[in-house]
Formats: C-alpha cells, sequence, structure tokens
C-alpha cells in the first residue's frame, strides 16, 4: 500500500465519520434549524473529504476536476435547500429551541 493509497483511505473514512456526526446531529438536536445547521455543515466537509480522497485515486487530472465540480454543485445545492427549508420553518411559525 502506496502513501497515497492511506492518505485517500484515511480522507475516505475521515468523511465518513462526518457524514455519521451529520446524521447524529439530525436525530439528537432539538428543532429544525439546529439539525438543519448540523446535516449541512457535517455533510459538506464529509463530502469535501470524501472527494478529496477519492481525487487521489483519479486516473487523471480531468477526472479529479470532475469530482470538485460535482462537491461545489452539492454545496450549492445543499445551501440552498437548507435556506429554503428555515425559511419555510420560520414562516409557518416554528420557534428557535430555548432552554
Amino acid at each position: 500500500m502506496t502513501p497515497s493509497d492511506l492518505l485517500s483511505a484515511v480522507l475516505l473514512i475521515a468523511g465518513a465519520a462526518f457524514f455519521l456526526a451529520g446524521t447524529l446531529g439530525l436525530l439528537r438536536f432539538p428543532d429544525v434549524y439546529t439539525r438543519l445547521h448540523a446535516l449541512t455543515k457535517a455533510d459538506n466537509v464529509g463530502l469535501g473529504l470524501v472527494v478529496a480522497g477519492l481525487a487521489m485515486q483519479a486516473e487523471s487530472l480531468a477526472g479529479a476536476g470532475k469530482l470538485l465540480l460535482i462537491w461545489l454543485l452539492v454545496l450549492l445545492a445543499g445551501a440552498s435547500v437548507a435556506h429554503l427549508v428555515a425559511a419555510a420553518a420560520r414562516q409557518r411559525g416554528i420557534k428557535l429551541w430555548r432552554r
């Protein structure tokens, strides 16, 4: 196993850990706003780490570029959808969680 293979595996495992953390935040946090925050932040970082790990294994620079483009599009879509969900929750009168 080469050092680049090892680094790629570490990045993929770290990305999976961030996905798991985002899922746990979605299940455990008390309101829609904190759930959205946990899910979007952790998933964006997790996907970035997975893309970095996969880009290291890409056969060409074009393949790595496509992975980067996918990540950027998911970042844009995730932020847009989270904003729409939060705006809809606010319109429906869902309050912020207070202790």
